[in-house]
């Protein structure tokens, strides 16, 4: 069946809408513009979207049932997609407020259907999976322009998110259209796509998502069913930067490399493996010398290829397999402080200098292979960096990774009578949950607590006036503040605790930091859903911490080297019978670690975060002496809920 073009009536051109020329749908065959959208014959634009979701009754036996989405909320979505699709320039009203909210929470929905409960495969089914990937590209029509993308593709144990970042901010700086696809994200799924430096808006984001998903669900058959989250999201990823026509694409691995799917890209521009260490075991082997080897299977013929010093096991796998391959593997030096020409790295911490050695490396191939080095013909990078290096760098920011924030709330305010007498808040942030990187969190908490005055080198700083808030003049000096250092700490239960916290226990106590108390929590993320950004917080109590005592338990046992049945009855006789901050953070609690004897615990499980929040804040509100410093890390879902909690 010809499908004919509609025309846009007169009102449409008065108004001055403007039409996503990217956005299209496929029916019968046929590419259909979304000008159809704004037919002047309603019936005609009405007929062609069921057009659209209907197929034959032959294909339909074929198919494997793919995820439901409820009827509900497909209408809700299929509502606001035709705002979407409609355009307006000006600002949005409520109603046209609520459609896109509407729309947006149905794409959580979709996408948390999309999870599975399998544990993640390995062997034949990993191998099988990554090949659908090539079936999902070319249902999607991606297939013929996915070689169009000028990629940057790196894997890594350590430091991914990190290179990637910095990648991203200096090629930015260069003048390049950019897009960066990272993981996880912390708040909002649209965290994972990046255009020119900011997060997808959630119109572009809505239109890219729901094109792809029909798409997906229209050729679902048994040998080809719905992808899984991530495979859907790197999809995603790559219909985005095509649709938005970035000049360069930098694309972060998910897990390991070989059967990533983000590895369904042939021939990026160049590749880079950060750091490496033992993680994700249970998917990628044992040893360092097969993680290494499933890193480096995004290698690729003709592409050159980047890494950073590793361990002598890690470097001769990673040299074999590009030997194998006859391409150039260059190890990148970690960046001297002198080339930054007295500027600091826009990420914190001494291991972030490994990171952006990298990530100059890998910019540096970029431009040279894609003929644009040319704008730099008088640099010389022995000695010193371009200036849109030097701002790159600079200003690089990953939310989540030594990230401080300083509490907004207006304690002061909140309560007049308590004018004058109020304490100071600061949560230290970063979602380490390796070994290595737990050391590294560590250290880094260490050099920025000492003196809370510091300037940005010592991390990202949430609030852009941080000095003039740590003196309010409603408020104590923060100078004469008592400071004590609170653990707030939650991890996934395939890690091991008793690998994680002697890392964090022995760096922060080599350094003479102490934590008057550790707070062990879960997290409100669940594993099985997708949340938005302003998805309701719920506060119940009600959830199993079985795990959270557990993590408490080793914690006790390490700091003061008792048995278990000894930590079993110290943790019994002090069980909280009033969940307060009097209770909790009493002097006599936070200075509990100093008795000669250790009677009590300096720990506490609680069993909901919006809870642990409100009893930090109702500890400075009645404190005015005090400074409490919250180191948060162990993983990047509790980090993600603190700063959601802390934003509202």
């Amino acid at each position: 069946m010809e499908i004919p073009y509609l025309h846009l009536s007169p009102r449409a051109h008065q108004t001055n809408i403007r039409l996503s020329h990217r956005s299209q749908f496929y029916t019968s065959g046929h590419v259909v513009p979304s000008s159809i959208l704004y037919s002047e014959s309603k019936r005609q634009a009405a007929a062609l979207r069921g057009e659209f979701h209907r197929r034959s009754a032959t294909q339909v036996k074929k198919e494997k049932k793919p995820p439901k989405i409820g009827a509900r909320t497909q209408e809700r979505a299929d509502l606001g997609l035709q705002y979407l699709e409609m355009g307006t320039n000006g600002l949005l009203d409520c109603q046209q407020q609520d459609l896109l909210s509407s729309s947006y929470e149905a794409a959580m929905e979709a996408l948390s259907s999309l999870i599975t409960k399998r544990k993640r495969g390995n062997g034949s089914k990993r191998t099988e999976k990554f090949d659908q990937m090539f079936g999902y590209l070319q249902a999607l029509g991606l297939d013929q322009h996915i070689a169009s993308l000028k990629i940057i593709h790196i894997a890594g144990t350590k430091g991914k998110g990190s290179t990637c970042t910095f990648s991203e901010a200096i090629l930015r700086e260069c003048g390049l259209q950019t897009g960066l696809f990272t993981s996880p994200h912390l708040m909002d799924v649209r965290e994972r796509y990046r255009i020119n430096g900011s997060d997808i808006s959630r119109k572009k984001f809505l239109l890219h998502f729901w094109e792809c998903w029909h798409q997906l669900k229209a050729k679902s058959v048994n040998d080809l069913p719905m992808p899984t989250l991530f495979q859907f999201l790197t999809l995603l990823a790559l219909k985005i930067f095509l649709s938005e026509k970035v000049d360069v694409a930098i694309l972060e691995v998910g897990l390991g490399g070989r059967f990533d799917s983000t590895n369904v890209v042939k021939e990026p521009v160049v590749t880079g493996i950060t750091s490496l260490g033992m993680d994700h075991m249970e998917i990628l082997g044992d040893t360092i010398e097969k993680i290494s080897f499933e890193k480096a299977g995004i290698f690729k013929p003709h592409v050159p290829a980047f890494t950073v010093p590793q361990c002598s096991e890690a470097m001769s796998v990673l040299c074999d397999r590009a030997s194998k391959l006859m391409i150039p593997l260059e190890v990148a030096p970690p960046l001297g402080s002198k080339a930054l020409k007295g500027l600091h790295l826009g990420l914190a911490g001494d291991h972030q200098f490994i990171n952006a050695g990298l990530a100059v490396a890998l910019c540096r191939c970029w431009l040279r292979r894609t003929g644009r080095l040319d704008s730099f013909p008088n640099e010389n990078w022995d000695s010193t960096l371009p200036e849109p290096f030097l701002r790159g760098l600079s200003t690089a920011h990953l939310s989540g990774r030594a990230q401080i924030f300083h509490d907004e709330l207006d304690y002061c305010s909140e309560r007049p009578e308590n004018k004058n007498h109020s304490g100071d808040l600061i949560f230290y942030l970063d979602g380490a949950h390796s070994p290595e990187s737990m050391e590294v969190c560590a250290r880094w908490f260490s050099n920025v607590t000492r003196d809370v005055h510091s300037s940005h080198e010592n991390g990202y700083i949430e609030k852009a006036d941080f000095h003039k808030n740590l003196k309010n003049e409603n408020c104590h000096n923060v100078a004469d503040k008592v400071s004590r250092k609170i653990l707030l700490f939650n991890c996934m239960e395939v890690r091991d605790p008793h690998l994680l916290f002697p890392q964090l226990i022995n760096t922060c106590a080599s350094n003479g930091v102490q934590f008057a108390k550790a707070l062990f929590v879960p997290s409100m993320s669940t594993y099985h859903k997708i949340d938005s950004g302003a998805s309701a917080i719920s506060s119940d109590i009600s959830q199993d911490v079985s795990w959270q005592t557990n993590l408490q338990r080793v914690w006790e046992k390490l700091i003061h080297g008792k048995k278990d049945a000894t930590i079993d009855n110290c943790l019994n006789s002090e069980k909280l019978t009033s969940l307060s901050s009097a209770g909790l953070f009493s002097e006599d609690s936070l200075q509990r670690r100093d008795q000669a004897e250790n009677k009590f615990p300096n720990s506490a499980v609680i069993p909901s975060l919006p809870l642990t929040v409100k009893l930090l804040r109702d500890c400075v509100r009645e404190n005015p002496t005090l400074r409490l410093q919250v180191l948060v890390t162990g993983s990047l879902h509790l980090v993600g809920d603190v700063l959601r909690l802390l934003k509202r």
